[in-house]
């Protein structure tokens, strides 16, 4: 038996223990500083490296985890199952992280190819330049949504004899087919509705033929640029269509409830300013039907526009894959649109793109049979996404309540050392992979409480469409006027109190000696995994309770401006309200003023309102400026201009950084505000 000399203790064992454990994450950390945030993460070697880097970290805690934790577990009853059940959901964690980082590996921006494919494409005469036929494919939109769509595409910035503007609706509605003649737009209809927005948009094709369609869903407006930005990378003939961003002009539900609407960025802008240039250095990225262009003998060759799917979008880039065709992605923002109003709208839109992702696998023309494809493509577009990211985040959810509850352990556990040494490096890797990769597009416990906040709609949604991958139609995500009504949504909302209550009381049953049902080391392990589940938790359930939604989608912006003669500042405008800052001494006879803004006639307004905001009291108590708050109408030409002012590509609502802090502050005023209300 070997003696312990005076100065070492047991404390002093588990000290040191607990130390060298740390040392696989300080060196992860150490790593990052050194390298990675010190290089441009633009750099496609520099992202190769790291992402290297953090798959090998992965793949050293995998291994761990197989021959450490699982196999050395005793087949001893239903425990034995727990353990391989959780380690299988690892593992598909695993493989979808692993091609994540694949993905990650590269990066494109296509703006310097954009400038010089112009500079060629655009000395031709006017002539010679190709038609294009842009489609706006409508089924129920109200006017406030397609006219700004209507009347941007009529202003693309190409020459009108060479353009032509389609709003295919579905809807058959006299006013719009009124509207689209007074604008000179082309309406289209059908007698049926046959294959939802792919069968609207095939109709389309008969009665057009221009060498190109661009397609704008009819809530997105187009930049003047679009097709001067887009159309040169067709001198490609192997591009079959060229996809941009979707960018918005409003808040998305989960910004609004959460209370950060002006320090979060909108879901979406990982996907569009992240994963899809990197799918683009692949040749993998994808059309996501809005914002698109297409090359009509593309189309044709493939037989119109797929229908076979909910997503035609997607499948309309496998079947051109199929055909030899590729997509490029021009990360550029080329049109600005309506992101998802409220929850209803969230979740159909997401479970639209759920189910059609996966509806692919069951295709001729997808993934696993489409032919042409190669292994690496036929691998990148399985919707792993979709089938993985919510059982994981549901599991996360039960492993510490099916052990502060059961007892039962999810692995073979071999010391908080070991799991410490293993575990959290992998994290720490991971997390600082995304705040280096997209530094103004993540942070660890608001993105996974929104990933939470969603498992509990879209797992059961990924299991019908597995089981029956084409039992839901098409179902348009609603938008615009008649979409007011602001939903509480209780069934996340029981889902998410109820694993809060659960997590809850386990750990407090577990504190008191006489109630535990559990001991060992895994408890401290389990006691933490908890903790953060119901932060976690807390902050999601916070989205289920819908804000009322803006009536005005005004743009901030800073331009001379006069009232009644009045110079002044225009601060804020939307199609119906301006704000404009005037100095203190202005005075107003009449709440009827006149508004003069450049390039615009004199638009009568209604004053209803002066304020005063913080930033402009000086020390001394001074009032520098009011903030007249200005209502108009306008109609016709003017209406129509000021559209182009506002949605073409002059202003933008982008969120350009994250304030970490203020993201914090806010998320506690929210959950402090929302208990005091409950």
């Amino acid at each position: 038996m070997t003696k312990r000399t005076k100065t070492e203790s047991p404390s002093d064992s588990v000290k040191t223990g607990t130390a060298l454990a740390l040392v696989p994450t300080l060196a992860v950390v150490a790593i990052f500083l050194i390298g990675p945030f010190n290089w441009s993460r633009h750099r496609s070697w520099a992202r190769t490296v790291t992402c290297a880097f953090v798959g090998l970290v992965a793949l050293r805690y995998m291994a761990w985890r197989l021959t450490e934790t699982v196999l050395p577990y005793p087949r001893d009853g239903v425990n034995f199952y727990w353990v391989w059940f959780v380690f299988i959901v690892e593992a598909l964690a695993f493989i979808e992280v692993v091609l994540f980082l694949i993905l990650m590996g590269r990066y494109v921006d296509r703006s310097a190819e954009a400038d010089r494919l112009g500079r060629s494409f655009f000395q031709r005469r006017q002539s010679e330049l190709p038609a294009v036929d842009v489609f706006i494919p409508s089924y129920n939109e109200p006017l406030d949504v397609l006219e700004r769509t209507i009347v941007g595409a009529l202003a693309l910035d190409y020459p009108k004899d060479n353009l032509k503007v389609y709003v295919l609706d579905d809807g058959r509605r006299d006013w719009l087919k009124a509207f689209c003649e007074g604008r000179g737009a082309i309406h289209v209809t059908r007698s049926d509705n046959a294959h939802a927005k792919a069968g609207n948009m095939n109709n389309g094709l008969k009665v057009s033929s221009g060498d190109f369609v661009a397609i704008f869903d009819a809530d997105f407006v187009p930049y003047r640029n679009f097709l001067r930005r887009t159309l040169p990378f067709f001198s490609d003939e192997t591009i079959g269509i060229v996809q941009t961003p979707q960018h918005f002009f409003n808040v998305d539900p989960v910004q609004s409830n959460l209370g950060l609407e002006n320090i979060w960025p909108d879901e979406q802008r990982l996907f569009f300013d992240e994963i899809a240039p990197s799918r683009d250095g692949w040749d993998v990225s994808f059309c996501c039907g809005s914002c698109s262009i297409a090359r009509r003998k593309a189309v044709d060759a493939i037989g119109g526009f797929p229908t076979e799917s909910i997503t035609e979008d997607l499948l309309t880039t496998l079947s051109m894959l199929n055909k030899g065709y590729k997509t490029r992605y021009l990360n550029e923002r080329l049109s600005m649109g309506l992101a998802a109003e409220n929850l209803t709208g969230y979740f159909v839109q997401r479970e639209r793109w759920c189910q059609g992702g996966i509806q692919t696998l069951y295709l001729h023309n997808g993934p696993l049979r489409g032919p042409g494809l190669s292994l690496f493509q036929r691998i990148m577009f399985l919707p792993l996404s979709w089938l993985v990211q919510y059982l994981v985040r549901f599991v996360v959810l039960l492993v510490p309540v099916i052990y502060l509850w059961f007892g039962a352990l999810p692995l073979y556990f071999t010391g908080v050392e070991d799991y410490v040494s293993h575990q959290v490096p992998l994290l720490a890797a991971y997390f600082l992979l995304m705040l280096w990769i997209t530094p103004t597009r993540y942070l660890p416990v608001v993105s996974s409480a929104v990933g939470t906040f969603a498992a509990f709609r879209m797992l059961p949604t990924v299991i019908s469409s597995l089981v029956r991958p084409f039992g839901k139609p098409f179902k348009v995500t609603p938008k615009g006027s008649g979409n007011e009504e602001n939903v509480f949504d209780a069934y996340t909302f029981t889902w998410i109190a109820g694993f809060i209550i659960v997590t809850a009381v386990g750990l407090v049953i577990n504190i008191v000696p006489e109630t535990a049902r559990i001991e060992g080391a895994f408890s401290v392990i389990a006691a933490l995994w908890a903790g953060i589940n119901i932060v976690v938790l807390v902050i999601a359930s916070l989205i289920c309770f819908e804000k009322p939604r803006r009536l005005f989608q005004a743009f901030k912006l800073d331009e001379p401006v006069s009232v009644d003669g009045s110079q002044g500042r225009l601060v804020s405008l939307s199609l119906e309200k301006a704000v404009v800052a005037v100095p203190t001494e202005s005075r107003f006879q009449s709440t009827c003023v006149r508004l003069d803004i450049d390039g615009f006639a004199p638009i009568g307004a209604e004053l209803r309102q002066v304020t005063q905001r913080r930033g402009d009291i000086s020390r001394s108590g001074d009032k520098r400026r009011y903030y007249l708050h200005l209502h108009f109408g306008l109609e016709g030409a003017e209406r129509d201009k000021m559209i182009v002012k506002l949605y073409t590509g002059r202003y933008s609502q982008d969120i350009p950084d994250i304030d970490k802090v203020a993201v914090s502050v806010n998320l506690l005023l929210r959950a402090f505000g929302r208990t005091r209300t409950a």
